[in-house]
């Protein structure tokens, strides 16, 4: 149980550093909802359902989901190529 404890950390950890390091945002914003859920896993081996719950609710749910939106409404994330031209949003790519 300890090994596990001590793995999860330094996976919190590894993530924390990669989030503040990596370009890419959709690739930041999944690196900080898989640290929200090891956040969790910790709360559940602590035996503390309840911080577990709401740290899988709020941090992986709520402001991971809300950071997406945002992401979506800058145009930060293009899901739709333009078939023609290799066009996005209407932009040529460089």
């Amino acid at each position: 149980m300890e090994f596990l404890n001590v793995l999860l950390l330094l996976f919190i950890l590894v993530c924390a550093v990669s989030v503040s390091l990596t370009k890419n945002l959709l690739t930041s914003l999944i690196i900080f909802m898989s640290q929200s859920l090891a956040m969790s896993i910790i709360w559940i081996l602590l035996q503390s359902p309840d911080l577990a719950i709401t740290e899988a609710a709020v941090g992986a749910g709520v402001t991971s989901l809300l950071m997406f939106v945002t992401l979506k409404k800058i145009h930060a994330i293009d899901i739709q190529k333009d078939a023609q031209g290799g066009k996005q949003n209407g932009k040529a790519e460089e």
